[in-house]
């Protein structure tokens, strides 16, 4: 019984379909079985005879009561009654959520996969940021919640490839390329002021970070003065270095970029290239596709309401028909001079990975890129006509405060926070938990002080916590109790007929809705459900932990009770298991012991 909640709506379905004979499979999709709010109400209801009472031609109330007179034979359901306007609530048979137990020790770390995206392909692209600078607090969150959403995905039975869009291409990274070799002409001795060589070039200095004199230095190292002026300034014929600067400077980057992201424990399966995507001809091919299906012509937009966005311009345009596919207006693919939009470049890079078959992709977003969403969506249903779907999750700014005031942690950024100045300051589990322990389109402050605090209100110790407690009495175990007695295997065997106590009924409760959790969370896309339950799980063990201190009977090693002991030791081993199942999802590492 590895997901009791599907198993008892299987009763419940059975019950219905014996009521209410030829039930649509529509209306049946709709029946639900869910935890009651108040256990005072029983373990679980459903919203069966609401949902078919149409199709049976019976008010909710009557066809409630046929169905819970049929559940009440079920032997895992000791009670089966009537609420509300037609809900049925479920008391189930104590040996039901008991039988857990053994079903976690059997499965492992396994227990809770779920088969709901079987046979789906999906690519969760996140992070992607620009190639100019150091990883940021910007950056932490989507790189968090993206990871965390693969692995959530995966869990659950998807076939998922995590993904890294390099966006090497345009005019911020020519403005790097320029910044780093202001960088290199200081390494070689320039004579030129800053100020004179922001004014020398195009749209000034506009990368000034401390992070470029290293790689000004490299280049010094590896082309002496052949890239410069023949009085080491700025040289003439821009090309001559401009290219060989960029790709230095990028690759420098993005090697920055991968080692913070290793310290984050992001590691993408594949990194796309915007500019080797561009230079293949596959924008001109998108656009192109997109012509033949009737999807492009020229045109000028009319003026938006409010903030004028960068791709409008009063004059004709190449223009994507998006309002065939529910965007508000159509979009720009190049400009008047014939130059390509951001847009048509993200068209084409979203094109490839519908070319690499995948079924579903979700891209990982800053909340400012909201607008973007309905385009893209459109682009590409267009494009993959209507077999891709296309999906995003937002994620909010993060604030990071040290004693409620805002704090600056960069040392060598500049004016943000840099992602390596927190990890050394929390550790990466706590940036992780912490990231995760918020709805992704929530703002939030990151309060250091609370991230490294050893209390509740740290969520990330309070579930590490846990999980050493448990590590700790299987450990001690080992002291008055053979070693074979304590696997997996062993304790699945063990009756469990003592565990009767309310805080052992509550923990066992808790451990059967994990296989739900997985399948909702991944389902919703909202991987910051995981963190809730692991918090709510943690909570459910210290409770149970705090009661053995005044009624040894709940205690997990109690001597010269051999039976009781093992029986709570299976409860702790399956604990253990579930949690760090969860953090796994999270990219948490589960720690042994705590000091």
């Amino acid at each position: 019984m590895s997901d009791l909640f599907a198993t008892i709506r299987q009763s419940v379905l059975t019950a219905v379909n014996a009521a209410v004979p030829g039930l649509p499979p529509e209306i049946a999709a709709r029946v639900e079985v869910t935890t009651t709010r108040d256990p005072a109400h029983g373990d679980m209801a459903t919203n069966a005879a609401m949902v078919c009472a149409k199709a049976a031609r019976l008010p909710p109330a009557k066809l409630a009561a046929t169905i819970a007179e049929a559940l009440r034979a079920d032997p895992a359901i000791a009670e089966a009654s009537v609420a509300g306007p037609g809900f049925v609530n479920l008391r189930l048979d104590p040996g039901v959520f008991r039988a857990i137990v053994p079903a976690i020790l059997a499965a492992g770390e396994a227990f809770g996969d779920a088969t709901t995206g079987t046979g789906t392909r999906v690519n969760v692209e996140y992070v992607s940021a620009n190639p100019t600078g150091p990883m940021h607090i910007g950056h932490c969150r989507g790189a968090v919640v993206g990871d965390a959403l693969a692995n959530l995905l995966a869990k659950a039975g998807f076939e998922v490839v995590k993904e890294y869009y390099i966006n090497d291409a345009g005019a911020q990274v020519t403005a790097l390329a320029w910044a780093a070799y202001w960088r290199y002409l200081q390494a070689i001795g320039t004579p030129m002021t800053e100020e004179a060589f922001a004014a020398a070039v195009p749209g000034g200095l506009q990368y000034g970070g401390d992070y470029l004199v290293p790689i000004g230095e490299a280049l010094a190292r590896d082309h002496g003065e052949a890239l410069a002026g023949p009085h080491r300034t700025i040289a003439e014929g821009t090309q001559m270095w401009l290219d060989t600067v960029r790709d230095f400077t990028i690759d420098a980057m993005m090697r920055a970029i991968r080692e913070d992201l290793a310290l984050l424990g992001v590691h993408p399966d594949v990194y796309s290239s915007e500019r080797a995507m561009v230079a293949s001809g596959a924008v001109d091919a998108v656009i192109g596709k997109l012509h033949t299906d009737g999807l492009i012509y020229d045109g000028v937009l009319e003026p938006p309401k409010g903030k004028t966005p960068d791709d409008w311009e009063p004059r004709p345009q190449t223009l994507f028909r998006a309002t065939n596919f529910g965007d508000d207006v159509d979009r720009p693919l190049r400009k008047s001079d014939g130059s390509n939009t951001y847009f048509a470049n993200d068209i084409a890079y979203h094109n490839d990975k519908i070319s690499r078959k995948f079924d579903i992709l979700i891209d990982v977003l800053g909340a400012d890129h909201g607008g973007y969403v309905p385009r893209m969506k459109a682009a590409v249903r267009a494009v993959s006509h209507d077999s891709t779907k296309f999906e995003a999750v937002l994620c909010q700014i993060v604030h990071i405060v040290r004693g409620g005031q805002p704090v600056r942690m960069s040392k060598r950024a500049g004016t943000y926070v840099a992602l390596r100045d927190l990890l050394e300051e929390v550790g990466r589990d706590a940036v992780r938990f912490t990231m995760l322990f918020r709805k992704a389109d929530a703002q939030m402050e990151f309060d250091l002080d609370q991230a490294i605090a050893q209390t509740r209100e740290n969520p990330a110790f309070y579930v590490q916590y846990a999980h050493a407690r448990c590590r700790s009495v299987l450990r001690m175990a080992l002291e008055t109790l053979p070693a074979a007695e304590l696997t997996s295997e062993a304790l699945a065997r063990v009756p469990l007929d003592n565990l009767t106590d309310d805080a052992d009924t509550a923990l066992l409760r808790r451990l059967a809705t994990w296989p739900r959790t997985v399948e909702a969370a991944a389902i919703a896309r909202e991987p910051h459900r995981i963190a809730f339950f692991l918090y709510d799980l943690a909570g459910d063990f210290h409770m149970l932990w705090n009661r053995g201190r005044d009624d040894s009977t709940l205690r997990f090693l109690q001597a010269g009770k051999p039976e009781e002991t093992r029986a709570r030791l299976a409860l702790v081993a399956a604990t253990a298991i579930v949690i760090r199942s969860g953090l796994r999802v999270m990219g948490v590492e589960p720690v042994e012991e705590m000091r």
